[in-house]
């Protein structure tokens, strides 16, 4: 039975004028040339969400065990061993530094936040520590 329609089929092509083009022929280039296209666009979209964002860290990482040792009195010297340079030192305020810690993780929200000032009275000595001050949501 297969044997038949290969060989009417073989009859058809052979007796069709050279040149012409059928609309079955027309219909499964068009289908096939559709069908690339949107595996195409689908592979094009689907890989768009797979960008990688690395975590985003700046200033000074500021642990909770530092913070619980640093103690009104202390020298700068003691507060830059124990937390490290500032990250921010106002030219107008010599007297205060600020110590800021900002970490987003990749595409997740901000994991973490932190902003604590020391102020020196005249001496150089630690008379205030402000923890925990709010930053700016848009950070």
């Amino acid at each position: 039975m297969r044997a038949y329609y290969e060989r009417e089929a073989a009859i058809a092509l052979a007796q069709r004028p050279v040149g012409t083009i059928s609309a079955e022929t027309i219909q499964v280039v068009t289908m096939r040339k559709s069908l690339i296209i949107l595996l195409t666009a689908f592979t094009l979209l689907s890989l768009s969400g797979c960008v990688f964002r690395a975590s985003i860290s700046q200033g000074n990482i500021v642990e909770q065990e530092d913070l619980d040792q640093l103690a009104v009195g202390m020298t700068q010297n003691q507060v830059r061993f124990l937390l490290g340079t500032p990250m921010l030192a106002d030219p107008f305020h010599a007297d205060r530094w600020d110590y800021v810690y900002y970490l987003k993780v990749g595409r997740q929200g901000t994991a973490a936040k932190r902003w604590v000032s020391v102020i020196f009275d005249d001496s150089g000595l630690v008379s205030e520590i402000r923890k925990d001050q709010a930053l700016a949501p848009e950070l």
